[in-house]
């Protein structure tokens, strides 16, 4: 298993199937907040990942951000304001935040699936903690200034790869 590949490769959240997820066992779905459910330069989720996040709640899946923002107001507020669980200053691509929520929700890595934007945070972190992972395209070109620099090594990874929507 190479750490910077992710087990599937897709456009945006709202593809990710749902049923899929529960076919495979799923029970609990780890999220990026930035750039993954939330773009940068909004401060809400758009009315597609409310939906995506209604629908997921709805198939008795449990969701969660696991998110490296620092300002933990804004990860909980909104965590809050999607009806669900919020991790901040998470220090991905370690794994110990996803080991936790595992752990809180009384999870196994193989009904856990990682969902983020980013190889070197989030998917290596899936990896790490054993999780099944879904590399999604930012939902934003605006990001933070070290972030573009990463975002030109993870194109020249992706120059091959397929998102299916």
């Amino acid at each position: 298993m190479s750490l910077i590949r992710a087990t599937y490769y897709v456009t945006s959240l709202e593809k990710v199937s749902i049923v899929q997820l529960k076919e495979r066992g799923i029970k609990l779905v780890l999220l990026d907040r930035d750039n993954t459910c939330i773009p940068r330069d909004l401060k809400v989720a758009p009315p597609h990942v409310v939906e995506w996040f209604k629908a997921a709640q709805e198939a008795g899946l449990t969701l969660c951000f696991i998110s490296n923002n620092i300002h933990l107001s804004e990860v909980r507020r909104s965590a809050q304001e999607l009806g669900i669980e919020g991790e901040g200053f998470a220090m991905k691509p370690l794994p110990r935040a996803l080991n936790f929520a595992m752990k809180r929700f009384d999870v196994t890595p193989e009904q856990t699936v990682m969902i983020g934007d980013q190889i070197f945070t989030d998917i290596i972190a899936g990896n790490l903690a054993k999780v099944s992972t879904i590399l999604v395209l930012p939902q934003s070109d605006e990001d933070l200034w070290y972030t573009n620099i990463i975002r030109h090594v993870e194109h020249r990874i992706l120059k091959n790869v397929t998102f299916t929507s």
